[in-house]
């Protein structure tokens, strides 16, 4: 039975399909069943999808709607879901800083900030501030008759002209026993309020710069943490006055 198999298995040929004729040359290499059987394939997967497309659009509801429909849009062919203005996570500065700086130095110069900003409240003290919240003082009386012959001037004892002052009052007999300190002329008086406004400035724009600072370290750190391999669940969207928070999966210390 060996012997037979062997003797037939040497009459075998393999079977060769044949080659593009010689005066067939011109067009190419000729196409054998295998390459046909990809191009008949690929033909007919075009032909279902397109089917099936057809058949979505004639069996398609006009009254049908999803917001999907005008929360996004085309970009290269690709619909891409839009991105609203308030959903920024970060500003172009926030990235740039990000970028360049570790969190060390971010939270260095943060606290060097605070405490230039808590020396500033300390040397100015709010007094007259724009955006201080105002106080308000309430006077009682008997009677109607003294509300309407209120004299606020009088009741506080000092001069008209410095009613509307929130500090540095002084009342009639400190003036007529002391002798008065600093700038008493006007122009000197509205250079000192103008010296005064610009600092108020200036601890604003510090304010606003610590307040920037914070939140980016706080970014860096969140991605930081979002390296570790721990299970975790995003609570809250970052956004451009916040960082992103995770709820992180507990594990027991060993």
């Amino acid at each position: 039975m060996s012997s037979f198999r062997k003797a037939l298995k040497s009459r075998q040929k393999n079977h060769h399909e044949r080659s593009q004729p010689g005066f067939r040359k011109h067009l190419g290499l000729l196409e054998k069943k295998k390459d046909y059987k990809l191009r008949a394939d690929d033909y007919h997967k075009k032909q279902n999808t397109l089917a099936a497309l057809r058949k979505k659009a004639l069996e398609k509801n006009p009254d049908e709607f999803y917001f999907n429909m005008i929360s996004s849009q085309l970009k290269d062919g690709v619909h891409v879901a839009k991105k609203a203005k308030e959903e920024v996570e970060m500003t172009e500065e926030q990235k740039k800083v990000m970028r360049t700086q570790d969190v060390k130095y971010v939270e260095m110069k943060r606290v060097a900030e605070a405490k230039k900003i808590e020396r500033m409240k300390g040397e100015l003290h709010l007094l007259d501030a724009d955006s201080k919240q105002k106080n308000s003082h309430t006077f009682f009386v008997d009677s109607k008759q003294e509300v309407q012959t209120f004299d606020l001037a009088k009741h506080l004892k000092t001069a008209p002209e410095l009613v509307d002052r929130v500090y540095n009052r002084p009342t009639l007999q400190t003036l007529e026993t002391k002798s008065i300190g600093g700038a008493v002329e006007p122009h000197s008086i509205k250079k000192l309020a103008r010296q005064r406004k610009h600092q108020y400035k200036i601890l604003s724009q510090r304010i606003d710069r610590e307040k920037k600072m914070f939140v980016i370290s706080q970014k860096i750190q969140t991605r930081k943490d979002l390296q570790d391999k721990t299970k975790k669940v995003k609570v809250k969207k970052e956004t451009p006055s916040a960082a992103a928070i995770y709820k992180f999966e507990a594990k027991r210390k060993r």
